[in-house]
């Protein structure tokens, strides 16, 4: 099977688990729900994992056709940063997501009710979540420079013809394919770690809708305009 085909196969699957993760009680009231919870967000999260480790696998035997994405719409590869999202917008979702809950809960949790969702994080997990921000947003400019060196290089070498070991360059621009990867899967990670079951849900939920809406804006753009062309 390509990337491409698992790639359909992968993003129907993960419908089928979000809508789950999305019927699941909350908040978790009893010990099963809680469980119930724990285990349907480490189902989304292991396959997470499991697109990075194919992904990677397909950039190995061509990192070009990767960076292409053709299984993606137009509007999601403009978007893209190396090849897929960026980290850092983790930390973007989880503000607004919790600036709107708190917003709309704000007489409730003013009262000293706990909500138990995003919109109720605690100062402690505030800090964390922007101090794993700032540790993002470096790491994220340290790939991005790698990706400069690399095109500023290597890929002039090879546009000018000048290129004696084309497997080794296109071996360098795979781990830092492979690199911006395991930062998204690692950022995932950490997001979901510091937040409770219910607010891990929460964040996934968001975070899917977000790629699902702007997954389906875009493939209805390239449908108008394949139709225009015709």
């Amino acid at each position: 099977m390509d990337f491409h085909r698992f790639y359909e196969t992968w993003y129907d699957q993960l419908h089928h688990q979000i809508r789950h993760l999305s019927e699941a009680p909350r908040p978790a009231t009893t010990d099963d729900h809680r469980q119930q919870l724990t285990q349907l967000v480490n189902k989304v999260m292991f396959h997470f994992a499991e697109y990075y480790r194919v992904k990677s696998l397909a950039a190995n035997q061509d990192v070009l056709s990767v960076f292409c994405a053709r299984w993606s719409s137009t509007l999601e590869r403009s978007l893209y940063w190396i090849a897929g999202w960026r980290p850092t917008t983790a930390f973007h979702l989880i503000y607004t997501e919790s600036s709107i809950l708190f917003e709309s809960r704000m007489v409730d949790i003013l009262h000293g009710l706990r909500t138990g969702d995003l919109g109720d994080l605690s100062p402690v997990q505030f800090t964390r979540v922007s101090d794993l921000q700032c540790e993002t947003v470096q790491q994220e400019n340290a790939i991005t420079d790698q990706l400069s060196e690399w095109q500023q290089d290597e890929a002039c070498e090879i546009l000018g013809g000048t290129c004696v070991d084309l497997d080794k360059k296109m071996g360098r621009l795979v781990k830092i394919v492979e690199k911006a990867d395991e930062l998204r899967l690692r950022t995932l990670k950490a997001v979901v770690e510091l937040l409770t079951p219910q607010q891990a849900a929460e964040f996934l939920i968001a975070a899917t809708e977000l790629h699902f809406g702007i997954r389906r804006w875009g493939r209805n753009h390239d449908r108008d305009r394949d139709r225009a062309e015709k």
